[in-house]
């Protein structure tokens, strides 16, 4: 498999995947390269927390959702918004400090302003999931302090295929009457590749065993609507075309355009849920156009191995709909982003690249329901990665300054902005640093120990939202999130110290990890709940107190006899403020455990994992009860001509238990999805 260099290495961090990821092959049997980093390709060489989902593993993993594809590895779990939005959560950080891109730049959508909102990816049509554990600053900027999760897919090839590839696939969930069906076409005319790929989706209400609403959110007389969450149904459809021109010496120059629609109804308040009262309903319309420009040059002099050169053009749009027809808040931006990297040539020992990150956007909140104002956005990052081998040690050092500028235009009353949009510019100037050392103490065994400072600047809801707001009652709601959210553009910049330690254990017969880590942040941003109402609408401020997070992470697989496997985990984190108490919508504690059968044609597996009672909800909030889910599946693959076809069924939360997520906001108003069957063929030449 060729090695990818197209994004530095991040720094300071230790892997809580490293057995995890190394072990990966594909069916062939090649070992998984990463593409998440530019010195490494194979994670046992480098000190990086790194989760990858890819192959197999992936197809049996991928949901309608990204937070739902991932949300059972190892301190990554699911913050959903009903059935249609779920994000990722990261050691227990969401929103803006988990960065998503795809191929290697950011979405630019508006899924980390607001928990309502959905990210413009598709699980389903990626090649590989690859998930930086922890603050990943060095690599991506502020927006990455808490992790990073790069969805990659084959829309710009980086070498000629050997044949023609074709893959469609076809599933049914009864959870939702979920239907999907996605395909994809690669080939090549001479040096040029060409990509087709198309997905279409559409589901009803979200069936769910018992209440919609937690009864500790209802009065006493007030009913209930029991079995689905109401206004839950949807409909998306996505594609993709791509061409690359692959040059002799394995560099390549591409370009590729995807169109992505998506309609989606957002879970009721709570009067509205318990009536089934469809004027209350709102539902969110969604349009993206994305470009991609990728280009890699090798051996250009005798110093640099590698220049490589991405962009992207990203112009995107949501407006939440009443049931009326009536707009509310219209959300847009329009984003450019560029990177550009050099990899200079290995020595013996040493290696490593330097880079420049570049974005520009135009970000908006208007209409009705207008609440932040237009506001254009600038970031550039500089960063230097290096590494150096001594015998059985490799250290890893590197670091990164960034400014990040906000300016917010002049009010427009014809455009609803807030009532004072005339909000102050703000200029942020952030540096990361970090150094790590990965110690193989044996050839089965590494240990891992981190140190990185990495800081964030605000993002432009927590500067803006209600900016000026006079008086409480003159809050501007935002009526998908059904909150009365406010700003403050006095924030500092978030800082935080990070340690981690690792220690991974890996032979034919045991693949394990065992990961602690520990996050002081200075004035840390969180959304609070303050008791306060407008309207009877919850208001939630955006309020900056120090913080410190801790958490212990575990994963190990155990090969047994006759085709058998044993994989086991375990996850805790632990989030306190200084002054405000528990950090809300943190995960609980889970346990969980997978027995898989693997006999060639035939794949079959069971797992169960435990979620224990989450009582650290916050000020102001509820907690969450402790849930076990029990899930089944079967594969069956044969082949056709010179293709194969692929039967799979998937048997989801057996036992039909109530699954209250406590990263959501919405966990006491939209449990999670009952008992379901989900089935589906695909095939594939």
């Amino acid at each position: 498999m060729r090695t990818f260099r197209t994004l530095p290495v991040a720094l300071g961090l230790v892997a809580m995947g490293v057995s995890q990821a190394k072990a990966q092959q594909s069916a062939n049997g090649e070992i998984y390269e990463l593409i998440t980093t530019a010195i490494h390709t194979r994670s046992s060489a480098t000190a990086l927390p790194v989760t990858v989902l890819s192959g197999d593993t992936l197809h049996e993993a991928a949901r309608a959702t990204l937070g739902e594809t991932l949300g059972s590895q190892p301190g990554i779990q699911n913050a959903s918004f009903g059935p249609a939005v779920g994000q990722t959560v990261v050691r227990g950080q969401q929103g803006r400090r988990v960065m998503n891109l795809t191929n290697g730049l950011p979405n630019a959508d508006a899924s980390g302003n607001s928990a309502d909102h959905a990210q413009t990816v598709e699980a389903i049509l990626a090649n590989a999931i690859e998930v930086l554990r922890g603050p990943s600053t060095l690599l991506y900027g502020g927006g990455a302090i808490g992790g990073v999760v790069n969805v990659i897919d084959s829309r710009i090839a980086t070498s000629i295929p050997q044949s023609p590839s074709f893959a469609m696939e076809t599933r049914h969930d009864t959870a939702a009457d979920l239907s999907t069906t996605v395909g994809n076409l690669n080939f090549a005319t001479g040096k040029l590749v060409w990509h087709v790929d198309g997905l279409y989706r559409d589901w009803n209400d979200l069936n769910i065993p018992g209440s919609a609403i937690d009864p500790r959110y209802l009065d006493a007389s007030a009913e209930n609507v029991q079995g689905f969450i109401p206004n839950t149904g949807g409909r998306g459809n996505s594609g993709t075309g791509g061409v690359s021109w692959v040059f002799d010496d394995g560099g390549h120059l591409g370009f590729a355009y995807n169109r992505l629609n998506n309609r989606y109804g957002l879970p009721p308040t709570a009067d509205a849920a318990a009536t089934a009262a469809d004027s209350d309903f709102v539902h969110i319309e969604m349009q993206r156009n994305r470009y991609d420009l990728d280009g890699e040059w090798h051996d250009l002099t005798a110093w640099a191995k590698t220049l490589s050169y991405k962009a992207s053009y990203t112009d995107y749009a949501h407006a939440e709909v009443e049931a009326s027809g009536a707009k509310g808040t219209q959300f847009a931006n329009q984003s450019w982003q560029q990177r550009v990297q050099l990899t200079h040539t290995d020595t013996a020992a040493r290696h490593g690249v330097v880079g420049v990150q570049r974005a520009d956007e135009t970000f908006s909140a208007l209409g009705e329901g207008s609440f932040i104002p237009v506001t254009d956005i600038k970031s550039t990052g500089l960063f230097v990665v290096e590494d150096l081998h001594l015998a059985a040690t490799t250290f890893e050092f590197g670091g990164r300054l960034n400014r990040d500028t906000y300016d917010p235009q002049n009010h427009d009353p014809q455009n609803h902005d807030p009532q004072n949009a005339a909000a102050p510019a703000r200029a942020f100037d952030t540096y990361s640093l970090s150094g790590s050392a990965l110690w193989d103490v044996s050839a089965q065994t590494s240990l891992g120990l981190s140190i990185s400072h990495s800081q964030r600047a605000p993002s432009v809801e927590e500067l803006y939202s209600n900016h000026g707001l006079a008086a409480l009652d003159d809050c501007v709601i935002h009526d998908a999130n059904g909150a009365c959210e406010i700003g403050n553009d006095s924030f500092n910049a978030e800082t935080s110290l990070n340690t981690d330690l690792t220690l991974a254990f890996n032979d034919e017969r045991v693949d394990a990890t065992l990961t602690g880590f520990y996050n002081r942040f200075n004035d840390y941003i969180g959304q609070i709940a303050t008791g306060e109402s407008v309207d009877g609408f919850p208001v939630l401020a955006y309020t900056q107190d120090d913080a410190h997070f801790f958490g212990i992470e575990m994963n190990a697989k155990f090969t047994l006899a006759n085709h058998y496997a044993l994989s086991v985990f375990g996850d805790l984190v632990r989030g306190q403020f200084d002054t405000l108490g528990a950090v809300p919508r943190m995960p609980p504690a889970r346990l969980g455990a997978e027995l898989r059968y693997n006999g060639g044609d035939w794949s079959v597996y069971g797992n169960v994992q435990h979620a224990f009672q989450q009582t650290r909800a916050g000020q102001f909030e509820i907690g969450t009860n402790a849930w076990t889910r029990l899930d089944l599946g079967a594969d069956y693959s044969l082949p056709v001509g010179s293709g194969e076809v692929l039967l799979f069924v998937r048997a989801h939360n057996l036992t039909n238990a109530t699954l209250r997520l406590s990263t959501s906001y919405l966990r006491g108003f939209a449990p999670e999805a009952g008992r379901s069957l989900e089935a589906g063929i695909r095939y594939t030449f």
